[in-house]
């Protein structure tokens, strides 16, 4: 199973760091050993002093594919949740002042919480989906997917090109603007249209 993430697909995040717009989606990889286990504590790891929250409608893949056409991509998947991609933001920023590669600051282990899974026929609009995160609750992050720059179809069918998808892949399709730093003790909540689907304390 990998874990295949989407970066800068929504302006306003875009804006928020200061970041360029791409022509093409921006892709990186987190390792298996990245997925935080159910019912776990996040802890914020020793050698970050400012990692940040990014949650994302994430989609699980069911069958095998390679050079998927983007209108026959919506079989690819039947579940979606949302996800946490943890990331710490300071080592980032000096890994790319670099021009050095962010896995060690987007991979590190349990950077990667996955929610519950749910059938997408479960929603209405997949090009419409509402999503919130909750840090003590109050609204930190709200998005919806209408925002996006790519879709999830021609994510999938982008990614396809380069990566062979495999049963049990997950994609992170990118987060909203509202990213920021977590604390001990502070408690987040993920909700996609009306449903909690993603509860993590972090320590």
């Amino acid at each position: 199973m990998k874990i295949i993430c989407i970066g800068r697909n929504y302006v306003d995040h875009i804006r928020e760091l200061n970041n360029e717009q791409t022509e093409e989606p921006v892709i990186f990889i987190k390792p298996d050993s990245a997925v935080l286990p159910k019912e776990q504590d996040f802890y914020i790891p020793e050698f970050s002093k400012e990692v940040h929250y990014e949650l994302e409608v994430i989609v699980k893949i069911n069958k095998v594919g390679k050079h998927i056409q983007e209108k026959f991509a919506s079989t690819y998947y039947d579940e979606i949740s949302l996800g946490i991609d943890f990331t710490a933001r300071d080592l980032q920023s000096s890994l790319k002042k670099k021009g050095l590669p962010w896995e060690k600051a987007k991979g590190f282990d349990g950077s990667a919480v996955i929610g519950e899974w749910i059938n997408k026929e479960s929603v209405e609009d997949l090009k419409h989906i509402n999503f919130t995160l909750l840090k003590n609750g109050q609204s930190v992050q709200e998005g919806n997917t209408k925002y996006m720059l790519w879709n999830i179809n021609s994510i999938i069918a982008y990614v396809s090109k380069f990566f062979m998808l495999k049963k049990g892949d997950i994609i992170f399709t990118g987060t909203p603007a509202g990213v920021g730093k977590i604390a001990v003790n502070d408690y987040l909540i993920g909700i996609l249209e009306g449903n909690e689907l993603l509860k993590v304390k972090i320590k």
